[in-house]
């Protein structure tokens, strides 16, 4: 059951001068560092092993690309926030039927709770922008009749409601002042703004210096993609000096959406990573910027403090992804951004001792299963090391 604000039935009179808060602000990210649950593999472990893994490396914030229904009975008792998906293929049937969003909400959500923590919904994914125009008009409908349902089953005040959108969105976004929205893709944005301005949704964003740096090698300075010194770059316009390209990245963002009229929404990075791999002509997708970004991008977070534009607006990440996805298709490079490969080793050094990828002292779960161990402890004893060096 949801959590009800108290209503009392008697009269005070310091209700004349404190009125009752209508609804709770909704929380659908605890600290600073949360990761992506990727799962188009056929050959990484299952959920009740991942979930070891997440809980041993003190990782509370999930998300999930779908609403897989062996990855929320994993989590049910763990303590684990986990946002789900509504996949960019529901959204019609969703955006067009009241009845089918309200029976998703609760055989994928209510369902399951409270035993497992759903905090959020998210409704496609990088829709805006996309090569797909016929789910542009129906993301809206989508939205609002997943929300009216979380409202209809009293859980408005426990699940976030946002969209994850790609750069795609925008028009430009160098210097990060001067970025807008497109003008083909504002006139679905701006009224889903208001929508999440009204319920109090964040700005999703996936932000990947990756593809920034990958798409043009020869002007963008690595160091710079990858929180390494650098003389960065100055926004005349802002009067502020940036030293790494994700905080540009999240500062473009916010000033698309003050020229969109939004000025307190808040920007979350729901995706962000470097591939470890990728194809000849993906310059800098190897080991060595993998490690250094994921590394840096860790210290980062753990500053708990904003960008250059919005220093009290603190920077939010979850990370792309836990695992290598060998099912993905496109270029190497998408198969290849997980910390971790499929038996559970790392999937470049981090800096932890005795821990390099490769290193025979670092037992594989094929060997721990082979001693007779279970597939858990490995991941566990995996995680576990490196997260003492997130945290």
């Amino acid at each position: 059951m949801a959590n009800h604000i108290v209503c009392f039935h008697f009269f005070h009179p310091l209700f004349l001068f404190f009125p009752l808060i209508a609804s709770l602000t909704v929380q659908a990210f605890t600290g600073t560092y949360g990761i992506n649950y990727g799962r188009i593999a056929n050959n990484i472990p299952s959920p009740d092993e991942v979930v070891p893994l997440l809980r041993a490396a003190k990782i509370k914030n999930v998300r999930i690309y779908d609403a897989d229904h062996s990855v929320l009975e994993a989590f049910s008792g763990t303590g684990l926030e986990i946002v789900v998906g509504l996949t960019n293929g529901q959204l019609q049937d969703m955006s067009a039927n009241a009845d089918h969003a309200l029976n998703w909400v609760k055989d994928n959500v209510q369902s399951f709770l409270p035993g497992t923590h759903i905090v959020g919904i998210a409704v496609g994914n990088e829709v805006l922008g996309g090569d797909d125009l016929s789910l542009w008009g129906d993301l809206l409908g989508a939205v609002k009749n997943i929300y009216n349902a979380t409202k209809k089953l009293h859980l408005d005040d426990r699940i976030e409601i946002s969209t994850a959108n790609s750069f795609a969105v925008f028009a430009n976004s160098y210097p990060p002042s001067s970025c807008k929205f497109k003008d083909n893709v504002r006139q679905y944005m701006k009224p889903l703004l208001e929508f999440f301005s009204q319920i109090g949704s964040p700005f999703c964003l996936n932000a990947y210096p990756f593809l920034a740096y990958i798409s043009d090698p020869d002007q963008i300075d690595i160091n710079y993609a990858l929180f390494k010194p650098t003389k960065g770059i100055y926004d005349p316009e802002f009067r502020l000096h940036y030293d790494n390209m994700l905080d540009a990245q999240i500062d473009a963002a916010y000033a698309a959406l003050e020229d969109a009229g939004f000025h307190k929404m808040e920007v979350i990075v729901t995706e962000t990573g470097w591939a470890s791999d990728g194809d000849q002509n993906e310059v800098g997708a190897n080991v060595s910027n993998a490690r250094t970004y994921n590394y840096n991008l860790r210290k980062r977070l753990a500053k708990k403090k904003g960008t250059p534009h919005r220093p009290k607006n603190v920077v939010k990440a979850y990370i792309f992804a836990i695992f290598n996805e060998n099912s993905k298709p496109g270029p190497t490079s998408e198969r290849n951004f997980g910390l971790f490969k499929a038996d559970g080793t790392i999937s470049y050094d981090i800096g932890f001792h005795g821990l390099n990828a490769g290193d025979s002292s670092l037992l594989s779960l094929k060997n721990i299963k082979n001693q007779g161990l279970s597939q858990s402890y490995a991941m566990v004893f995996s995680i576990s090391a490196l997260m003492l060096l997130i945290f």
